[in-house]
């Protein structure tokens, strides 16, 4: 047994929901990680499932992504980690811990003689937290409410410029708002949020005030807030509260990808094309807005302070469900805790998640499934049902469904009216030859399958709008015709046939596309050199095609001798991605690209007129280079 001396440091953070302790143990991880040699960032969830919790920490520690493998039992992910962490500095968070039996588990993966290695949990129960220290060399830190100072900068910051734009005939009312706050950051954030909607008047303010009561201080952990929460969600638009509600779908302490949220969003005919928006771009005004409002929490920011991903804390998804099923928005069955988050039998949406094997059949038995629009499965050992009791289905998504196999998907192309597919499976190798027939299909993802080549019939979706597929898939003649298409990725082109180079340039509505131009080079072949160049300008004429159309963003992994030699006309780009490959110089033609915003790409040698070329471009906010 390690002395205390050798054994890792740790810090238990401990407090009640919405006063800020992932927030705390975020800001020092991110701040310091880059001092060791190994980190991680885990939520535990007050439900969890310790295989994916152990299969997190393995990925995150060894850089390889082991999230949708089946590997081994317990003790064995446990072993591999503590092989990828001994010897090595390590600095772990383990957030949101609610019971001592999971940290039981847990603590086991952390080699308990390295003195210099660090690790920080939160926790809401004091019994955990004085677990997580008896373990290691720890204090426990008791996370305290914000001070009145502290609460009225946080609440001003959100809604005036600065501490003096509140006006004075605001001032009093605002005192009295966070005096019933109580010092709760959740609280300020999302009352914030809704005054930050509403005109600054006084009376209007008073209504917020009188609407608040004194409920937080009576219990500052649940029914204050569900007060706030629910003067938040009754101010929302009708639009959004149906966006709100989406996210009880999502599991607790889930990386929520806006990207993928808002597909979603748009393929539940939640939100639809409003004026100049594109249905995505609006869609992305919607998801700003919940987080303008507190409702959601950013949680993966680019370097261009764009949020990429969100999350729903939660207090906040307490309420999402329990709004979720008195509406009987969704129906969620989460095993193996059996819980049911619905008890109406008629399901408009069902969404079965960390189910058992062969437990699934059994829970969906009693169920009305008629008139389902949307099934989500994922994260199991599923005993898939037939599609065919779910004709209306519009969304269908399946993800980590260990039990998924190509049998099951044969009745797809009985869903006439689905419009969002998404399947991540393992043992996936190819789609119904008939899935042309999904007339209403407008998103398709494949992610982590084994599927190789797509089905002939797949360019007659007409109204197919996203395709997002694994690299290696090849994409079969006639591609020209599928106009609708806004959103392509992620192409190898070297495996693509001849006629999907030429028709690439015909997708006139073509606005984002991620191409692979990496080479796979066969020295053996003597005619390389001349299929090569036909192709080449098969794939420089589509590239210039598409750049005085719609073009938007374009991302090109490889092909700077492609791009250095030959000259391109992309007059309508605004983001251009080049990476794993080296220009020797700055390519002429860039200096024409009149409305590029972003430029990402690696040079070899910089000379003077290379500066003048991008310093030229009217239009560049960010330059990588």
């Amino acid at each position: 047994c390690a002395t205390t001396q050798q054994q890792p440091k740790i810090v238990s953070i401990v407090g009640f929901g919405g006063m800020g302790k992932t927030t705390l143990a975020n800001q020092v991880y991110q701040e310091i990680k880059g001092q060791f040699e190994c980190w991680a960032f885990l939520s535990v969830s007050r439900s969890p499932n310790i295989m994916t919790i152990l299969r997190t920490i393995l990925s995150e520690v060894s850089g390889q992504d082991y999230s949708n493998t089946e590997a081994g039992s317990e003790q064995i992910l446990i072993s591999k980690i503590n092989d990828s962490l001994l010897d090595k500095r390590y600095f772990v968070v383990v957030d949101d811990i609610c019971d001592v039996d999971t940290w039981v588990i847990i603590k086991c993966a952390f080699p308990a003689t390295s003195s210099t290695s660090r690790i920080i949990t939160t926790t809401r129960i004091n019994s955990v937290a004085h677990s997580c220290c008896s373990s290691f060399n720890g204090r426990i830190y008791n996370i305290r409410a914000l001070d009145m100072v502290h609460s009225r900068q946080l609440f001003h910051r959100r809604l005036f410029k600065s501490d003096e734009d509140c006006p004075s005939y605001l001032q009093e009312i605002s005192e009295e708002i966070l005096e019933k706050c109580n010092g709760l950051p959740l609280a300020i954030i999302a009352i914030s949020g809704l005054l930050a909607n509403i005109e600054k008047v006084e009376n209007l303010w008073n209504q917020v005030n009188d609407s608040i009561g004194r409920a937080l201080e009576r219990n500052p952990n649940v029914e204050g807030m569900m007060k706030i929460l629910s003067l938040s969600y009754f101010d929302l638009p009708l639009y959004l509260k149906t966006c709100l509600l989406y996210l009880s779908i999502y599991l607790e302490d889930s990386t929520i990808k806006k990207k993928d949220l808002i597909r979603r969003w748009i393929a539940e005919g939640f939100i639809h094309r409003e004026g100049k928006y594109s249905a995505y771009e609006f869609g992305e005004r919607c998801f700003n807005e919940l987080l303008n409002r507190g409702l959601i929490q950013p949680r993966e920011i680019d370097v261009y302070d764009n949020v990429n991903s969100c999350r729903v804390h939660d207090t906040i998804l307490d309420f999402i469900i329990s709004k979720s099923v008195e509406e009987n928005f969704v129906t969620i069955l989460v095993v193996p805790t059996l819980t049911i988050r619905n008890q109406s039998k008629v399901v408009r949406r069902l969404c079965l998640q960390r189910v058992e094997e062969g437990n699934s059949a059994v829970l969906i038995a009693d169920l009305v499934l008629s008139k389902v629009r949307s099934l989500t499965m994922g994260r199991g050992m599923l005993e898939i049902p037939s599609l065919e009791e779910f004709r209306h289905l519009r969304v269908l998504v399946l993800t980590e469904c260990f039990g998924l196999q190509n049998h099951h998907l044969v009745n797809i192309v009985r869903l006439f009216q689905l419009r969002y597919l998404r399947i991540q499976s393992p043992r996936i190798s190819k789609l119904p030859e008939q899935i042309g027939r999904l007339g209403c299909l407008e998103i398709l993802i494949l992610r982590d399958t084994r599927v190789r080549e797509l089905p002939a019939s797949i360019v007659n979706l007409k109204k197919l709008i996203h395709i997002l597929v694994d690299v290696e898939v090849v994409f079969p003649d006639g591609i020209a015709k599928m106009q609708a298409l806004e959103m392509l990725k992620d192409v190898k082109v070297s495996i693509q046939p001849f006629d999907f180079l030429c028709g690439l340039g015909q997708l006139n509505n073509l606005r984002n596309l991620q191409l692979d131009l990496r080479l796979e080079v066969d020295s053996e072949t003597e005619d390389t050199d001349v299929v090569g160049e036909e192709r080449k300008k098969a794939m420089v004429s589509s590239l210039c095609k598409l750049g005085t159309q719609n073009l938007r963003s374009l991302t090109i992994y490889g092909g700077s001798n492609l791009f250095h030699e030959e000259s391109l006309c992309l007059p309508t780009l605004k983001y251009l991605y080049i990476r794993f490959s080296d220009f020797p110089q700055v390519p002429t033609w860039m200096g024409s690209l009149r409305n590029l915003q972003r430029l990402r790409f690696v040079v070899a040698a910089l000379k003077q007129d290379d500066l003048c070329t991008l310093g030229a471009l009217p239009s560049l906010l960010f330059l990588h280079l």
